[in-house]
Parts: structure tokens; C-alpha cells; sequence
């Protein structure tokens, strides 16, 4: 309830931007998939911009239109992917083969990044 109240604080003056860092990371993965469907209705009826800071690559894709890769320190950009999913998107779309592709594409890239010697690209 508490992530609710919050996200629902952040949208009562209707902005034109919302900042989210890990805003569904603590909750268990049936209440962060009811948040998703949460904040997806409240962006289909308000159409507020929003930067997601997620280490839930489900979450992202999800969520978002593009999504942005980040490595270790320093932080830098090194994967942008945009997400061709259809909107509105309902759960049962983390279900599908072209999700999940999407999500082991996004997985692919960090896991490059760990391996000894890789380079960062620009």
C-alpha cells in the first residue's frame, strides 16, 4: 500500500515527468506486476513522461518504449534497445516468445559487459 500511496502522491499534480528509481523492488513479484498494470493505466490516462530506474529487465520491458543499459562505474548508456511491443500491454505479454527474446537480448548485453576484458562501447 505504502508504493501505491506513493506513486499516487507523485501523480496528484498531474507532472509532466516521473522519476522512479527501484519503486517496485521491495514488493513481492504478484503485487509488482499489479503495480505495473497500475502505473500503465495511470500513463495511458494521464500520458506523463517517465524515467524508470530498474534492475528488472521484466519490469523494463514492460514498461517502457526504449530501454537504456547502463554499465558499472562510471555509468555509462551502452545498449539502447526500442521496445516494439504493442500498447496497451497486459501481463499475458510476459508470456509470449518475442517478450522473451526481448528480455535475454537486454541480458546478453550485461552479461558481455561482465566478461573480463570487455570493452565499453561509446
Amino acid at each position: 500500500m505504502q508504493q501505491r500511496a506513493s506513486i499516487c502522491r507523485a501523480l496528484i499534480h498531474e507532472p509532466k515527468m516521473l522519476l522512479l528509481d527501484e519503486p517496485f523492488g521491495a514488493l513481492d513479484a504478484f503485487t509488482r506486476e499489479e503495480l505495473w498494470c497500475t502505473l500503465r493505466y495511470l500513463w495511458q490516462a494521464q500520458r506523463f513522461n517517465v524515467i524508470l530506474v530498474t534492475h528488472d529487465l521484466r519490469e523494463s520491458v514492460f514498461l517502457a518504449d526504449t530501454v537504456y543499459v547502463m554499465s558499472k562505474s562510471p555509468g555509462r548508456f551502452v545498449v539502447r534497445r526500442t521496445i516494439d511491443l504493442p500498447r496497451p500491454r497486459d501481463l499475458e505479454i510476459t508470456y509470449t516468445k518475442h517478450f522473451t527474446e526481448t528480455v535475454h537480448e537486454l541480458r546478453g548485453h550485461i552479461g558481455a559487459m561482465r566478461q573480463p576484458g570487455a570493452e565499453v562501447a561509446p
